[in-house]
């Protein structure tokens, strides 16, 4: 069994004195784990460091054994990263949501999303709202895609404003308002302008909002299912990133 893919580091684990087992995200063969002959030399090191994509070609035996990995460097974003804290707590809470992935299940898009988000990390006025998109990605990946584009109660898509955190869709402002105190508030930034979005750019205090919003659906259906706690590295990624929040 053999195939030659890019692919994302999310990370590496010692195994034996020379090799790491190495996991990527990859393009088209999705999260997927192999070991790296020497993956603990010099030479290695700097390029299975987590962020980096890399061209990697994946031979095995049988098609479900661990197999093995070579890889070249194709991006060393780790290093563009390393200086930026915010970047480094987006690239371990990155890493963790696409750890949620089914192992060897495809999924192209958020792929791609990925690697968007990992350009940006570095940058504190694109990063927070890119990560609320990701969130929303990895929700619609998992099967819990919030419906943001018309109202639950009317069908209308105009002046959206809130979400029903019980179905997930998007409510009108009118429709929404005497139950302002129990839905959750849909930022802005994520709605289309023809359903009554501004276009204006991101603020703290809305990017706050979009992860009040990822968090709730993340840990309704996602964290508290499989018994984990909200990981600390969103926790600091969202301090940083909402820092000016009033």
């Amino acid at each position: 069994m053999q195939w030659s893919d890019e692919g994302l580091v999310l990370g590496a684990r010692r195994l034996g004195e020379t090799g790491v087992v190495l996991e990527l995200m990859t393009a088209a063969h999705g999260r997927h784990l192999g070991l790296v002959h020497g993956g603990r030399s010099r030479r290695m090191q700097p390029v299975l460091q987590p962020g980096n994509r890399v061209r990697a070609v994946w031979r095995a035996r049988l098609d479900d054994g661990l197999g093995s990995f070579a890889v070249e460097p194709l991006d060393s974003a780790a290093a563009r990263l390393i200086g930026s804290r915010l970047a480094l707590y987006g690239l371990a809470h990155a890493a963790a949501l696409l750890r949620l992935l089914p192992e060897r299940d495809p999924h192209p898009g958020l792929y791609e999303a990925a690697r968007v988000l990992i350009d940006h990390l570095a940058d504190a006025a694109i990063a927070p709202p890119l990560m609320v998109r990701f969130e929303l990605a990895v929700l619609a990946e998992l099967g819990f895609g919030l419906d943001l584009s018309a109202c639950a109660a009317t069908g209308s898509n105009a002046y959206l404003a809130y979400v029903s955190p019980k179905s997930g869709r998007a409510v009108s402002a009118a429709a929404g308002e005497p139950w302002r105190d129990r839905l959750l508030a849909l930022p802005d930034f994520l709605v289309a302008r023809e359903a009554g979005g501004t276009g204006a750019t991101p603020t703290a205090r809305t990017v706050r909002q979009g992860f009040t919003l990822t968090g709730y659906f993340l840990d309704q259906h996602v964290w508290a299912p499989r018994g984990l706690a909200p990981p600390e590295a969103r926790e600091r990624f969202v301090a940083l990133g909402t820092a000016d929040a009033g």
